[in-house]
C-alpha cells in the first residue's frame, strides 16, 4: 500500500473518525485507525465497537490531492500518535507506505518516519447494513433536535435505557424524548416519509453527541438508516455506526401533566439569568435548590442556605395566569430547560408544588416540552 495526499486533507477526515476511537477500550486493535487504499480512493476507519465512522477521501476530488500508487490495508496503533506525527510534517503534503512485516513509512519533504502497524485482517469489520429501511433527515435540524434532547439523558448505567433518546417514527413525524427520571426533554419535527412507516428505537446519547459533532452545519440532508440492532447515519464521504439500546423505554407521555393550575410567559434568557445568579449561592450550600415564587403581580426567584446567606431576585414576566405557586427545583435542571430554548419566549405551566412542571415555547406549541420534576422541601 502506497499513496501520497494533502494533509490538511487526511487530518479533517481522521478528526472525524477519532470520534469514535477511544484509549479505553477492551480491544487493543481499536486503539489504533484502519487505512484502507483502493484505486479509486482512500477509507480511514475508527471504532470502539459501539460507534464507528467511517470516511472517504477520493481521488478523484481535486482538494485532496491523493494519488494511490499501490492498493492495500493497515491499521496504525494509537490513532492519537499517528494523528501528531501527520500534524508535525513539515510539507503541505505526504506520503504512506507499508514496507515487510507492517512496518510504515511516513516521509513529507525531509522528514521521514518508521513506525509499526498492525495487520488490518484483524480489524473487526463494521455491520453490514441492509439498506431496504432508509429516509433522509434535514441536517441543521437534526442536530437541533440532539441538542435539546441529549441534556435529559441518564449518565448513570442502573438503568442503562435511560441513556439513549428514544426516536418515534410515526405519521410523518420524528419524535425524540430523553429522561433521566428527575426531568424530560421531548422534541416532535416534521418527517419526509411515508405515514405507514412506523420505527421505535433508543440511540446512546453518547453516539448522538458523536453524531452532532461530526455533522457540518452546510451539509443538506443525512441518510439514515434502521436495522434491528444498529442504525447508520451517511453523508457523501461519512457513514457514522451506532448500536441500539435494547430494552423497552418507559412510556413518557403520561408524565407530561394536562392540566394546568398555573401558567407564566416571559423571556427565557430572563429567566436563565436570574437563575444562574441564584444557583451561585445554592452550589455552595449543602442543598442545590432554588425557589420559583409566582404571586398575581410578581414573579421571584429565591434561595436560602444557611451556610452561606440567601439571594431574591424579581423576574420580568410577560403575563401571569391562574393560583399562587411556590415550587423549589435543581438550579442545573432548569439552566439546561433554559439553554436549549434560547432567547425566546416560553410558557412555565405549574399544576402544584409537588407535581413536575414544563416549558413550552409561548405559543403552547408541543413541539418542544422540557419537564422538570420539583424537589420537596422542608419548609
Amino acid at each position: 500500500m502506497k499513496f501520497t495526499i494533502k494533509r490538511s486533507a487526511f487530518l479533517k477526515s481522521m478528526a472525524d473518525v477519532q470520534l469514535a476511537i477511544s484509549s479505553r477500550t477492551t480491544i487493543p486493535i481499536l486503539t489504533g485507525i484502519k487505512l484502507t487504499a483502493d484505486p479509486d480512493g482512500l477509507t480511514l476507519t475508527g471504532s470502539d465497537a459501539d460507534i464507528s465512522i467511517e470516511t472517504y477521501l477520493s481521488a478523484e476530488d481535486e482538494d485532496n490531492e491523493l494519488t494511490i500508487e499501490q492498493t492495500g490495508a493497515i491499521v496504525l496503533q494509537p490513532a492519537r500518535f499517528f494523528s501528531d506525527i501527520v500534524k508535525k510534517l513539515p510539507d503541505e503534503n505526504f506520503s504512506l507506505e507499508v514496507l515487510d512485516q507492517f512496518q510504515v513509512a511516513i516521509t513529507s519533504a525531509s522528514s521521514s518516519f518508521t513506525i509499526n502497524g498492525l495487520d488490518a485482517n484483524h480489524y473487526p469489520r463494521l455491520p453490514e447494513i441492509d439498506a431496504q429501511d432508509r429516509f433522509m433527515l434535514p441536517v441543521r435540524l437534526f442536530k437541533q433536535v440532539i441538542k435539546q434532547t441529549v441534556i435529559a439523558v441518564s449518565t448513570h448505567e442502573s438503568r442503562p435505557i435511560l441513556t439513549g433518546v428514544q426516536m418515534t417514527i410515526q405519521d410523518s413525524q420524528l419524535k425524540a424524548v430523553a429522561t433521566d427520571s428527575h426531568r424530560l426533554s421531548r422534541r416532535v419535527i416534521p418527517l419526509d416519509v411515508e405515514k405507514d412507516k412506523h420505527y421505535n428505537i433508543v440511540i446512546p446519547g453518547k453516539s448522538l453527541t458523536e453524531l452532532s459533532r461530526l455533522l457540518d452545519d452546510d451539509l443538506e440532508n443525512l441518510e439514515m438508516i434502521i436495522t434491528e440492532n444498529q442504525v447508520l447515519f451517511k453523508t457523501k464521504e461519512t457513514s457514522f455506526y451506532t448500536r441500539l439500546l435494547e430494552g423497552n423505554y418507559p412510556d413518557t407521555d403520561r408524565l407530561i401533566p394536562s392540566n394546568t393550575a398555573t401558567q407564566v410567559t416571559l423571556d427565557a434568557n430572563v429567566l436563565l439569568g436570574a437563575v444562574e445568579r441564584a444557583s451561585l449561592l445554592s452550589h455552595e450550600g449543602k442543598n442545590n435548590v432554588v425557589k420559583l415564587t409566582v404571586e398575581p403581580d410578581f414573579i421571584q426567584i429565591s434561595g436560602n442556605s444557611p451556610e452561606v446567606g440567601k439571594v431574591e431576585e424579581e423576574v420580568a414576566f410577560n403575563n401571569i395566569e391562574g393560583e399562587p405557586i411556590q415550587i423549589a427545583f435543581n438550579p442545573d435542571y432548569m439552566k439546561a430547560a433554559l439553554n436549549a430554548y434560547g432567547p425566546m419566549e416560553i410558557s412555565i405551566q405549574l399544576v402544584t408544588s409537588l407535581r413536575p412542571f414544563i416549558l413550552v415555547p409561548a405559543d403552547d406549541s408541543r413541539d418542544f416540552i422540557q419537564l422538570i420534576t420539583p424537589i420537596r422541601t422542608p419548609d
